[in-house]
């Protein structure tokens, strides 16, 4: 990573965009407000006038982080082509599980980031997604309806669990193949427990 000269502009996105830099390197440790001016190219004091703290950019770095995770969530889910609207369901929800798992491994330092602080706690964001498409599977017909309640949770520990354990935990060494075989047929678990026909 090298230091950019700044030139006047919008000062507030060019912080964002070398704090998210020193983010997808190192994680949220990375983002330390005096360093991220430094490569910027303006002085710390500059950086205050925008942030009041490390904390303020590193919430703004985590709503990148799930802006990114929800859009890779969307464009998987735009790949699914079924007509049927139970099948097309099921298969969107399997999607975003998958897309949640790719986008933690591509982006692990922005993912960890995302996950740091409280930013996109709310409404919207891939949370509020996810709850939609298992609305729909169930306004579908494709879920039982008693099986509603909890269902956001077990999905979201389900994949936030698989990218950790891939990521930091005693499955990083695994290999790619059989990372993505493993995650096909924990996806495959989720959708009998929830779309059992």
């Amino acid at each position: 990573m090298t230091t950019r000269s700044y030139h006047h502009g919008n000062l507030r996105t060019a912080l964002v965009e070398t704090a998210a830099e020193l983010a997808r390197a190192q994680g949220p440790n990375g983002v330390v407000l005096r360093e991220v001016a430094r490569r910027t190219g303006v002085s710390h004091n500059a950086a205050y006038r925008h942030f009041a703290d490390r904390e303020e950019l590193l919430a703004e770095v985590a709503q990148l982080g799930m802006d990114g995770l929800e859009q890779a969530m969307l464009d998987r889910m735009a790949t699914v082509r079924t007509r049927d609207p139970r099948r097309r369901a099921v298969r969107r929800l399997r999607q975003t599980g998958r897309a949640y798992v790719q986008f933690a491994l591509a982006e692990p330092g922005l993912f960890e980031v995302a996950f740091s602080t409280h930013a996109g706690e709310g409404d919207g964001g891939p949370y509020a997604l996810l709850n939609a498409v298992l609305d729909e599977m169930v306004g579908v017909g494709a879920m039982p309806p008693e099986r509603r309640a909890g269902a956001d949770v077990a999905c979201w520990a389900g994949v936030h669990g698989f990218a950790m354990l891939h990521l930091h935990g005693p499955l990083r060494e695994v290999p790619a193949a059989e990372r993505d075989a493993a995650l096909d047929r924990m996806l495959d678990l989720i959708e009998l427990a929830l779309a059992p026909d």
